[in-house]
């Protein structure tokens, strides 16, 4: 909820940033949008952001910040139980997971394909991954959570739908480091600092059992509303 309330400061600090630059220079120079996508992301899921371009003189980068969410599959359930609890068997297992992203974009103008508004991006990204795993009538209901940085890029491209609303189709390629994964009293790291491991377990076990973000491809439709 943290980085919610910050995101969101943070698109209203881009908004008073374009009504001070059109006040000081009595005509609208820096160009805010807002907008929300849906499609693909390691599963079905949706983004909201907010967009600020030319709020330098010269600069060739706009930049956009936004948060999204995407339901996931968590991973294999009974490898769950065996890495982070243990070796039982018993229950009928049910699983779901979820991702909170966040991002930070900086978008170049490109001429590619013919089309007239297609721009290359960049930019960090940053992931909480959660996943439920319960095994009905076997007594265990626990989350396995991680939190991991990443870098990712794409191509953008937008078509106008009215002189306020444009259409925005998004590609790209998000790659997120390995980080600690956690369920239960049970914690596996990348660099060997375990704690309370299960048998002989190792992060590579527990990495590969679980579907924290990794190598993620994307794909969204939207809309971008200019103020």
């Amino acid at each position: 909820m943290k980085k919610i309330t910050i995101i969101i400061l943070v698109i209203l600090a881009m908004l008073n940033i374009a009504e001070a630059q059109t006040s000081s220079r009595g005509s609208s120079q820096a160009k805010l949008e807002a907008g929300v996508s849906l499609g693909y992301y390691s599963g079905m899921g949706f983004q909201v952001f907010g967009m600020i371009s030319d709020f330098a003189k010269d600069f060739p980068l706009s930049a956009r910040i936004g948060i999204g969410y995407t339901s996931v599959n968590p991973g294999k359930s009974a490898e769950a139980r065996r890495i982070f609890i243990n070796d039982a068997t018993n229950g009928t297992p049910e699983k779901s997971g979820r991702t909170w992203d966040y991002r930070l974009d900086l978008l170049y103008k490109v001429n590619i394909l013919s089309l007239k508004r297609a721009y290359a991006l960049i930019g960090p990204r940053h992931a909480k991954f959660t996943g439920n795993f319960k095994y009905i009538g076997g007594n265990e209901d626990f989350d396995i959570t991680g939190s991991q940085w990443g870098l990712g890029a794409g191509l953008e491209s937008y078509f106008a739908m009215s002189n306020k609303i444009d259409l925005v189709i998004t590609g790209g390629l998000d790659y997120y480091f390995n980080s600690r994964l956690t369920g239960h009293d049970t914690s596996y790291s990348p660099d060997g600092d375990n704690v309370n491991p299960r048998n002989d377990y190792v992060y590579k076990d527990a990495d590969e059992a679980i579907g924290q973000p990794k190598l993620e491809p994307r794909l969204m439709f939207g809309f971008t509303y200019k103020f």
